[in-house]
């Protein structure tokens, strides 16, 4: 009864009810993207050496993908939308990613669309339709620092209702994702035992050497006499323990909370965007509920214009998590904040996202502006620059300052075949911790990019 409620609702909501009956006509269509460039970065590994590779995207991710579309009758119709996307270079799948990145069903009518699986979250939506890097391709995948800030992108177990007035001039979404496979319970429970075991052994350990025939006069001699060595010896054995149960819950952490981050998180939040005379103008927000207890509130305002061949675009982004630094007083408490900032780091850091190391902040804020021309129908030219600011952070160490840099240009053989040239730079400024990677601590790079790219 529960089911049937739903879906009732759900088909109401985008007006559907009086049209299940009419006759129905399907669409199906195969689309694509075939992206390989060749990237050369500086300032690459410990050697700080330079790196020149091919990859499978670099103006574009390469996917492809099938759109579902079934005629409804009375203006309103059934979707359906896949999306694999994979690496060109080598014929793989990204490692770290679904094999169907986007996946989704829905209905459309004429109050709303509704769409239920995974999808684009809100923040991703409002800039990539309002003020997108660039006019012919709304982002350069080798090298996009805006995407650090849109809360990884896409939200699985997500359900999306989409309302627009009849010309588009206003268009609202709101979501809600579902959490799933995110808690931190089991994952404290582990840690908590790998400590206890880790130190037990180690204060057995370090009572016996201490207490062994070899050792005993230098215990009595530490201890202060033969009358102290047992509380000596036991404030020993006790230190060692909780060294040796932290460096435990430290490598537990390290290799089990990834399988947790990897799991569905809830989201609420929603997009308005206005468009009209060649002015859009839009802000959303999202907030994530980690597994740990603690939150990320993200938010966007921007917008562009276009006149003719020029585009410009101004934006801004905020992420602030609220984390509750006390509770990293016990082992269940250190292992949530731990889950909740690996989480958040993955989203922030990571030389694809212009990233840099999130530390223990809290609070990254950026501001991002850039114009294209269209110099010829086959060439576009794009410049674009982002200001990071990152701070909160308890140590200092991660406090500081990014600046970004791209200048990129496209020529189109034909409409669904091009080529591409792009020159990047980033620069970090602060804390000791503030760096591109750990690998080469590095705070500058310079990247350049030439590739070709197919749409089918």
């Amino acid at each position: 009864m529960h089911t049937k409620t739903a879906v009732s609702v759900a088909i109401a909501l985008v007006g559907l009810g009086g049209s299940l009956a009419a006759q129905a006509q399907s669409k199906v269509e195969l689309w694509g993207i075939v992206d390989v460039g060749v990237r050369h970065t500086n300032n690459e590994g410990a050697g700080k050496d330079g790196l020149t590779k091919m990859i499978g995207g670099g103006m574009s991710q390469s996917r492809w993908g099938l759109n579902v579309e079934e005629d409804l009758g009375g203006g309103s119709k059934a979707l359906a939308h896949v999306e694999h996307r994979f690496n060109a270079d080598t014929g793989e799948k990204d490692a770290t990613a679904p094999y169907f990145q986007l996946s989704y069903v829905g209905l459309q009518g004429p109050y709303g669309k509704l769409t239920m699986g995974r999808q684009w979250n809100v923040l991703f939506d409002v800039v990539t339709s309002t003020y997108a890097s660039f006019p012919y391709s709304p982002y350069m995948d080798a090298y996009k620092p805006e995407l650090g800030m849109a809360a990884g992108a896409r939200s699985s177990n997500s359900l999306k209702y989409t309302l627009a007035t009849p010309s588009r001039n206003w268009v609202g979404t709101l979501q809600y994702s579902f959490a799933e496979g995110n808690n931190t319970d089991a994952l404290a429970r582990g840690a908590q035992s790998a400590a206890a075991t880790a130190g037990a052994s180690a204060a057995a350990a370090r009572a016996a050497a201490l207490t062994s025939a070899a050792n005993i006069a230098s215990t009595t001699a530490a201890a202060g006499g033969a009358a102290n060595v047992p509380a000596y010896v036991a404030a020993q054995a006790a230190a060692a323990g909780q060294a040796a149960g932290a460096a435990a819950v430290n490598t537990y952490a390290q290799a089990n909370i990834p399988s947790v981050a990897a799991g569905a998180l809830k989201q609420v939040g929603g997009f308005l965007r206005y468009s009209e005379n060649g002015i859009s103008l839009g802000g959303g927000y999202l907030r994530t509920s980690l597994p740990g207890g603690s939150d990320l509130d993200a938010w966007t305002l921007g917008g562009s214009y276009r006149s003719g061949p020029l585009y410009v675009n101004l934006g801004y982004g905020l992420n602030k998590i609220k984390i509750d630094r006390a509770a990293s007083g016990d082992i269940a408490g250190l292992i949530r904040n731990a889950t909740d900032l690996a989480i958040v780091g993955s989203m922030w850091s990571g030389q694809t996202n212009g990233g840099f190391q999130p530390g223990d902040a809290n609070k990254r804020q950026m501001v991002k502006v850039g114009f294209g021309y269209q110099i010829t129908p086959q060439i576009n030219a794009g410049l674009h620059y982002f200001h990071a600011k990152q701070s909160g952070g308890a140590s200092g160490l991660y406090n500081g300052k990014a600046n970004f840099m791209i200048a990129a240009v496209d020529y189109a053989f034909s409409k669904r075949t091009d080529a591409y040239f792009a020159v990047d730079h980033t620069r970090i400024s602060g804390g000791a911790g503030m760096e591109i990677d750990v690998a080469s601590h590095a705070r500058t790079r310079t990247g350049i990019t030439a590739g070709l790219r197919h749409r089918f």
